[in-house]
């Protein structure tokens, strides 16, 4: 049986594609057969005469189930800008039915983790008066928060944890990504997070992460299954 979580982040560029990595790279090396779902990216060059987007290719490179980079990533957009916006330039409609065909796809292979990452931070516009979070919905998925580390992280925090539950939707928990290996208060503002946070902190992913890291996130994936 698939276990599928919606990883979303406190803002853009915060590591949402880095702690998606490890997670899928952490199920693989716990023997588990693990694929990312990028269902909208933007920003994407051409390799290979094929859209490819650097935040997909990680999921792709990071996933141990066999399956094409268009699978993970099958609405692939060239503007380095807001998705809606990138896909109204190129005359693109994107539809609630070919994000969801996408992720019931790749749940069709019977992945035993399938993680799909959304773009930028929780309320993300997809057009047409479509939402992420009305996607989100649809699928029911449990959300896992990525909170970039930084200055502004509780506010951010917070007000994202508000939304997904104002939206109707599941915490499982959220992760601690430190963003350099300086910020100030690191540890009062973990401690502050811990304790205000609706829902637990399921690991703190330190600057520089590597492959100790993913070995340590082991537990944390056969917990999350």
């Amino acid at each position: 049986m698939t276990t599928s979580y919606f990883i979303t982040g406190t803002d853009t560029e915060v590591g949402k594609t880095f702690v998606s990595s490890l997670l899928l790279k952490a199920a693989a090396a716990a023997g588990l057969q693990s694929v990312g779902y990028k269902p909208v990216s933007a920003g994407c060059e051409l390799v290979d005469g094929e859209m490819s987007n650097e935040d997909a290719r990680s999921l792709h490179a990071a996933s141990s189930l066999p399956v094409s980079l268009s699978e993970v990533n099958p609405i692939a957009l060239m503007p380095p800008i807001a998705p809606h916006i990138a896909a109204a330039q190129v005359d693109h409609t994107i539809t609630s039915e070919a994000l969801i065909a996408g992720f019931t796809h790749l749940q069709d292979k019977q992945p035993d983790f399938l993680l799909m990452e959304g773009a930028g931070g929780w309320r993300l516009p997809l057009g047409n008066d479509l939402w992420m979070p009305d996607v989100v919905k649809t699928l029911k998925l449990d959300v896992i928060v990525v909170v970039g580390m930084r200055l502004g992280c509780l506010n951010h925090a917070m007000l994202t944890c508000e939304a997904i539950q104002h939206d109707g939707l599941n915490i499982r928990g959220w992760i601690a990504n430190q963003l350099s290996p300086d910020m100030p208060v690191y540890q009062e503002n973990l401690a502050t997070l811990k304790a205000a946070m609706p829902a637990p902190l399921l690991a703190e992913i330190p600057y520089g992460a590597g492959d100790d890291t993913v070995a340590a996130l082991h537990s944390l994936v056969h917990e999350l299954r």
